[in-house]
């Protein structure tokens, strides 16, 4: 259903989920075209308005990271439902863009390494993103990587809470009892949705078999992950993707940053230019500082954002409870992906179950 919002002029829907309409709208001032995402009428009573709260509070945390999508404000409409009014990011999502036609190499590494700074600030802030997948990956007017969709985040520390996932992308771990999550959860779905781009389908998808959700679980469970077989892939980007998604966590890369920094070793290795890795993070760990002495560009900071600052700029990705400033109280948040995809790549719910709570 149409939303009236002042100051906006409606133009046309986007697209649809289980929790959440998005729609394009055109703000009279500034004047610039917007994405607005309002929650269904028939969800404000479930107990989703909280949870679209936090995501409004997570993105606004996240929101100035240049590979982040941008929320501009927040609100509740005169019908009683919750809205986001976000960066409109017109391009078609990474996950249209690879069903169509594969990534080259060269723009694969880029946008991993890009999504991986993204991430990498998303856990010093203390946030999961937990959903991790190319539908996730808006591109904006600048031919930039934007993430979103933060309506299912959790805190760095969590671990056997109620969560969301997109099979797919999502590691063994995902799928034990109780399911468990942490930074590398994050890592294997940003290798699963590297070779996505590489592939033009997810890890555990075999053309013409059956491909139902529990053939997926199975295969990544316990199959080895299929090789790329491009002649224009090197060996140690096929080494990179089956590390970042080993069956035990212990086995991956140990963060984000360090996933993006394999990454620049294969530009360096292909003779490409290599991307910066853009972090948020007023004292990033030393190491990090670093070229390590083998021509790797450093890693850039951005401004950083106070975690305890609700000013409205960016979305996506789980928060750590720090008591952000109360916002539209009683609001609920989504867990469902704005476009529709084929069903076995939607986000999938888990009841809650009870866990004793993690270290930090």
């Amino acid at each position: 259903m149409i939303m009236d919002l002042p100051g906006f002029t409606y133009v046309e829907p986007l697209g649809t989920g289980g929790f959440a309409d998005v729609f394009l709208y055109e703000q009279e001032m500034p004047r610039r075209r917007v994405a607005v995402k309002v929650l269904l009428a028939d969800r404000i009573s479930s107990g989703a308005a909280q949870e679209f709260a936090d995501e409004a509070n997570v993105m606004a945390m996240l929101s100035t990271h240049p590979a982040i999508v941008t929320i501009y404000q927040a609100g509740v409409a005169g019908d009683g439902r919750p809205y986001l009014v976000m960066e409109y990011c017109p391009r078609p999502n990474l996950q249209l863009r690879a069903r169509k036609d594969p990534f080259s190499v060269a723009e694969a590494l880029r946008v991993g390494v890009q999504v991986a700074g993204a991430v990498e600030t998303a856990h010093r802030a203390g946030v999961l993103h937990r959903d991790i997948k190319p539908a996730n990956i808006l591109v904006t007017e600048y031919n930039r990587p934007a993430l979103t969709d933060f309506g299912i985040a959790s805190t760095t520390g969590a671990t056997g809470e109620a969560s969301g996932m997109s099979i797919p992308w999502s590691p063994p771990e995902s799928f034990a009892e109780p399911p468990q999550s942490g930074p590398r959860t994050d890592v294997w779905a940003l290798g699963a949705t590297l070779y996505t781009l590489l592939a033009g389908r997810s890890p555990f998808e075999r053309p013409g078999e059956r491909n139902s959700s529990a053939d997926l679980i199975e295969r990544i469970e316990r199959a080895a992950l299929p090789s790329l077989k491009r002649p224009d892939s090197p060996e140690s980007l096929q080494r990179l993707l089956e590390r970042s998604m080993a069956k035990n966590p212990d086995d991956r890369f140990p963060s984000a940053v360090a996933f993006a920094r394999a990454l620049q070793k294969v530009q360096i290795e292909l003779s490409h230019s290599v991307t910066p890795i853009d972090i948020v993070d007023d004292h990033p760990p030393a190491e990090d500082l670093d070229d390590d002495g083998d021509g790797l560009t450093r890693v850039r900071e951005i401004v950083s954002i106070d975690p305890d600052m609700a000013s409205f700029t960016r979305p996506s990705a789980t928060t750590q409870r720090k008591d952000p400033p109360a916002m539209l109280p009683g609001m609920p948040r989504f867990d469902a992906p704005v476009a529709e995809e084929p069903s076995v790549e939607q986000t999938q719910l888990r009841a809650p179950t009870p866990a004793p709570a993690a270290p930090m």
